[in-house]
């Protein structure tokens, strides 16, 4: 009789423009769900673990710009394969030792049930800890970006702020950015389908390259 060769379970990836999945979970504001932060804009980030270095900074820095999220409709919600009393410690830890306190609820996620649905877990970096990943749903519920950060590089709190800046923009003026984009500058204009729409294109009085690339002002 053969022994039977168990193969390990694939992880799973939510995918970009599609429902983000729904999960229930215990955090250190208490109970929460997906659905609780419908209408608003989420980022749901995971950090490998509590009480390491990196980490610890990182959480200082998503504290310090939560009162800019939150002026932009967003929310926060961190994640990592903790238990909630670890958590607790370390937030706690945080604060007496840099005076910063940590506003926004963390998942305790010792299951790794959350961290599997959102494919945190990646055998290559670490086959117990979650990655560092960021997650920016928005208040339909949709998936509308992914960033996955090496273990041993911290995240870029100007670079989410950007992110949530051009994606606020372009979701209300029908447009898209160009590299390196800041509030303020120039944004590009959605390239045109017909030739007749090239005409009328370069009659508008746009900054063009050429018809397919052309950018103006929002001021």
């Amino acid at each position: 009789m053969t022994e039977e060769v168990l193969q390990p379970k694939p992880v799973t990836f939510p995918r970009l423009n599609e429902p983000a999945p729904e999960f229930e979970a215990v955090t250190t504001h208490g109970v929460v769900r997906l659905s609780d932060y419908r209408d608003s804009w989420l980022i749901l980030f995971s950090h490998p673990a509590d009480f390491t270095p990196v980490c610890t900074t990182e959480f200082i820095a998503f504290a310090q710009i939560y009162p800019e999220l939150q002026a932009r409709g967003v929310e926060l919600l961190g994640l990592s394969i903790d238990s909630l009393y670890s958590h607790i410690a370390w937030t706690l830890n945080i604060e007496q030792k840099t005076g910063v306190k940590i506003p926004f609820p963390i998942i305790a996620d010792l299951n790794k049930e959350v961290a599997s649905l959102y494919g945190m877990v990646q055998p290559g970096a670490s086959k117990t800890e979650a990655v560092r990943a960021v997650f920016i749903i928005d208040p339909k519920g949709i998936l509308r970006l992914m960033l996955y950060y090496p273990m041993t590089i911290g995240r870029n709190m100007q670079e989410i702020l950007r992110i949530i800046d051009a994606m606020q923009t372009s979701d209300k003026y029908g447009v898209a950015m160009p590299a390196n984009w800041k509030p303020g500058d120039k944004v590009i204009v959605p390239p045109p389908k017909t030739i007749e729409m090239v005409e009328e294109r370069l009659k508008e009085g746009y900054e063009c390259v050429d018809w397919y690339l052309c950018k103006k002002s929002l001021e």
